[in-house]
């Protein structure tokens, strides 16, 4: 996953807060294998559910305009569009029904980085996970 950053600078997209936290937070867990252990394979089943689950529940997500000479734009995808369809025409009705009968386009790097982002989400997650386990059974988390 940790080759996979460059998709998060090649990418256009909000600068939400909690999206950089997840990034700098992941970031850190990455760099630090040895402070933080994680079970393998419930990491990687959960940053796989999370990666689908997140990225398809941004589907929900939708933004409209009208712009310009009259181009109607839709997009879907959270927190970085990945899905759209638009038309331009004479009048904004034209340009919106011509954009509704459209195919949808995939961006295939803001898909990749919405999968990338929730990813990591499922990832923290079991991080949290592992230190209220630890926490709880007593066991110190290990100094640098």
């Amino acid at each position: 996953m940790g080759g996979l950053t460059w998709v998060l600078v090649a990418t256009h997209g909000p600068t939400d807060l909690a999206v950089g936290l997840v990034l700098v937070a992941a970031g850190l867990v990455l760099l630090m294998p040895h402070r933080i252990r994680l079970p393998r394979r419930l990491t990687a089943l959960v940053m796989a559910g999370f990666g689908l689950f997140g990225t398809a529940a941004g589907l929900v997500a939708l933004t409209e305009r009208t712009c310009c000479a009259y181009a109607y734009i839709a997009d879907r995808g959270w927190p970085y569009t990945w899905l759209q369809r638009a038309a331009i025409a004479d009048d904004p009705q034209v340009a919106r029904r011509l954009a509704d009968s459209a195919d949808w386009t995939v961006d295939l790097v803001s898909l990749t980085t919405n999968l990338l982002l929730w990813a990591y989400t499922g990832m923290l997650l079991v991080v949290v996970g592992v230190l209220v386990r630890r926490a709880r059974s007593g066991r110190a988390v290990p100094q640098a």
